[in-house]
């Protein structure tokens, strides 16, 4: 008899995280701050929560109710799908765009040639792609910017020998452990830095010394996978899954070596133009998923034109083409607009600001060392409820900051608890919608993921409790 704990699948897990937040929502007590009106985004103001009533009647008629019930429940898919709209939409054009490109077959044409290329060599791709991720994250927070990435770096990981899971993590583990470890990363250390009263360039020493400690660990343990699997398929929680996976994404019934033609080159060179003007506009001009998806949806449209021209499609295959991608995608569009539904639950409700204001109130008075790991398992927490970055740093700065005067922690210790709890959390939350578009992307399970990461994370906590402690020796509070 099978004994092993069979994991939900993961949109009964989200529903079961909907349902158990909104008996929450009649459990604990509802709660708001006051909010800074002349913030560019609303900022709560420390000391100024204030409980309010669940219920509000005006003349025996209920004007206001946060408890959440059936509706709320089966609300929170569509109202979580709105609040997410932008995110939804961009993997959609994404997966539209990347079925034209896979149209022309310049994905496999080029995988091939890497994989000509780095004969012997493939091991390298892994250092090299994570930490060329990892500078993306740590300097302007790349994160919804990778999501192109997996279906270049799966199929190509796939055809050296790996997994689909090796190709997601160079990808996800790079980007996301260089924005957990942040040097300049303006939507989260800079804002968090600006939010507790602090230069936004102060500890940037420190903080390159953190960097280059997580992303080598990282790499090690994701080079470490991948040796294991490549020398035994069968040690992969995705050998079954992945038999599939080759299909869809290597587009092909072998793994045969495919011919690199004129045309292939003329799509990739304008796909690594994309790329690079993409990068340029978010660095320079402030760019955001909006304009991400123009400059994606013109690579497919150049793809296409290429494609007609070297007589291999027509107009008719490029429409069918981007429909079918839309198609491959749906699932992950689905996911992120159900885990956003999770905090509209919660916002509704108002219960999310009494959480808040109940653990700051916790940690006041701790020794230092037991407040700042406290302060980052606290900050770790928030995150699974407040999954943006710089939502976290301005909903939690103005409460942790003065708390760090009160115990004599310098607030660059208290940045560093917030930016390792929050960035930490988007390796594992099923809120964090770029982790579920990944996935998604990838077709690999949730459960699937979380095994393989979560001792990694653990590791990482740990050291991130270790910086903590220099920290606080490095800036000593008299």
């Amino acid at each position: 008899m099978n004994s092993r704990i069979k994991v939900p699948h993961t949109l009964t897990l989200l529903l079961g995280i909907i349902i158990v937040m909104s008996v929450l929502t009649w459990i604990v007590p509802s709660g708001e701050f006051d909010y800074a009106k002349d913030a560019k985004k609303p900022t709560p103001i420390a000391g100024t929560y204030k409980q309010v009533d669940k219920v509000i009647e005006s003349d025996g008629v209920i004007v206001q109710d946060t408890r959440q019930g059936i509706k709320g429940i089966l609300t929170a898919p569509f109202n979580g799908s709105v609040a997410a709209v932008d995110v939804v939409m961009f993997v959609l054009l994404l997966g539209g765009s990347f079925g034209i490109i896979g149209k022309t077959g310049s994905i496999e044409a080029g995988v091939s040639k890497v994989v000509k290329m780095l004969a012997g060599k493939e091991l390298l791709v892994i250092p090299v792609a994570m930490l060329l991720f990892a500078l993306g994250g740590t300097i302007m927070g790349m994160a919804e910017e990778t999501i192109p990435f997996y279906m270049i770096f799966i199929p190509l990981m796939m055809s050296m020998g790996y997994d689909s899971l090796t190709g997601a993590m160079i990808i996800y583990l790079g980007a996301q452990t260089g924005v957990t470890a942040s040097t300049s990363n303006p939507f989260s250390v800079g804002i968090a830095q600006a939010s507790a009263g602090i230069p936004i360039s102060s500890g940037i020493e420190f903080r390159w010394i953190q960097f280059f400690i997580y992303i080598t660990i990282s790499i090690l343990f994701v080079m470490w996978y991948a040796k294991r699997v490549k020398s035994n398929p069968k040690l992969s929680p995705m050998y079954e899954i992945d038999k599939k996976n080759k299909e869809h994404f290597l587009n092909s019934e072998s793994e045969a070596i495919i011919d690199f033609k004129w045309y292939h080159g003329i799509i990739l060179l304008g796909f690594i133009f994309g790329i690079g003007f993409m990068a340029y506009g978010v660095k320079e001009l402030g760019w955001y998923i909006e304009e991400i998806s123009m400059i994606f949806l013109s690579i497919s449209l150049f793809a296409g034109i290429i494609g007609m021209i070297a007589g291999i499609m027509t107009e008719k295959d490029m429409a069918t083409a981007f429909v079918d991608g839309c198609k491959d995608i749906c699932f992950a569009a689905i996911v992120i607009g159900i885990a956003r539904g999770i905090l509209v639950v919660a916002q509704d409700g108002k219960i999310i600001d009494t959480i808040l204001n109940s653990l700051a109130n916790t940690l006041n008075g701790l020794p230092k060392v037991a407040f700042t790991t406290l302060n980052l398992l606290v900050q770790t927490g928030i995150n699974f409820l407040v999954p943006s970055s710089s939502a976290q740093a301005a909903l939690t700065m103005p409460l942790m900051a003065p708390l760090g005067d009160l115990v004599k922690v310098d607030r660059q210790v208290i940045v560093t608890a917030y930016q390792y709890g929050c960035g930490l959390g988007h390796f594992i939350f099923p809120t964090q919608g770029v982790l579920m578009a990944a996935l998604g992307i990838s077709k690999i399970p949730f459960q699937k993921w979380l095994k393989v990461v979560l001792p990694l994370v653990l590791v990482l906590w740990l050291v991130a409790a270790v910086f903590l402690f220099v920290g606080l020796k490095l800036y000593p509070v008299v």
